[in-house]
């Protein structure tokens, strides 16, 4: 019996994988022929490494020794480069506001101070069911980063709502995928921390079903074109710049 589900979840997990690589080789032949790497560099880097860290981890997997080392160093710059992926979404929604881009890089730093401490207090004070203290210490790591990407997104999601932008463009829907991948991330490091190893066989079939998920968001998303601003979103607009002005004219005092 045993046997039998061990092989059933190293073919879910397998088929999972394939699945993975394929949507993500989509993904980045759709940036690629919509050269919307120039867009989306961050985005784009952030794939481009996802990719190929899951590649070369399937060719590992009987390795384990250099799969350990090759899976938290991968993680720790997909960890780096989706926090400069939100970075981004505040970027290409207020571009055409300087003020207002200021204006929020300068609360969203304010807010990443916040959320590092709060999160490091958070992930410390909780006891941890991991035999190794290396992996107990990564885990820790990458607890406090999920939950700084959480409160970054939310923060997002309460910035637009303020001023009246919509979740329908592809920086949205980046938005909206990764915070889909993110909180199940949490949720699963979460659950490893405070479980054990016994969490991480069915944590893993459900991170890698969110992370098709996500891919799937950003491919929709990169694939319709934008939507047209209407007519009935032109006050919003019209409020948005003169937030822009009044911020302009209160640095130019």
């Amino acid at each position: 019996m045993l046997l039998g589900r061990g092989s059933m979840f190293k073919s879910s997990t397998m088929l999972l994988w394939c699945a993975s690589l394929g949507f993500q080789s989509l993904l980045l032949l759709i940036m690629l022929v919509k050269k919307l790497w120039g867009k989306f560099p961050f985005f784009f880097a952030y794939m481009l490494v996802t990719f190929a860290s899951s590649a070369g981890l399937y060719f590992l997997r009987g390795l384990p020794f250099a799969y350990f080392y090759v899976y938290w160093f991968c993680e720790a710059i997909g960890l780096l480069l989706g926090l400069a992926v939100i970075y981004e979404v505040f970027r290409k929604l207020l571009q055409p506001y300087a003020a207002l881009h200021k204006l929020a890089v300068n609360v969203l730093l304010l807010t990443v101070a916040l959320l590092i401490v709060s999160s490091c207090f958070v992930a410390y004070a909780q006891p941890s069911a991991e035999p190794s203290p290396l992996s107990a210490g990564i885990l820790v790591g990458e607890e406090a980063t999920r939950i700084i990407e959480i409160g970054l997104l939310m923060f997002l999601l309460i910035f637009s709502t303020a001023f009246g932008l919509h979740w329908r463009q592809q920086a949205f829907g980046i938005a909206v995928g990764l915070g889909l991948f993110v909180a199940v991330e949490l949720i699963g490091v979460t659950a490893r921390t405070r479980l054990g190893l016994g969490a991480l066989h069915f944590f893993t079939v459900i991170r890698q079903i969110a992370f098709n998920l996500s891919l799937l968001i950003w491919t929709g998303y990169l694939v319709v074109p934008e939507t047209a601003t209407s007519t009935q979103e032109l006050p919003q607009r019209a409020q948005l710049e003169q937030w822009n002005q009044a911020i302009m004219e209160l640095i130019n005092q």
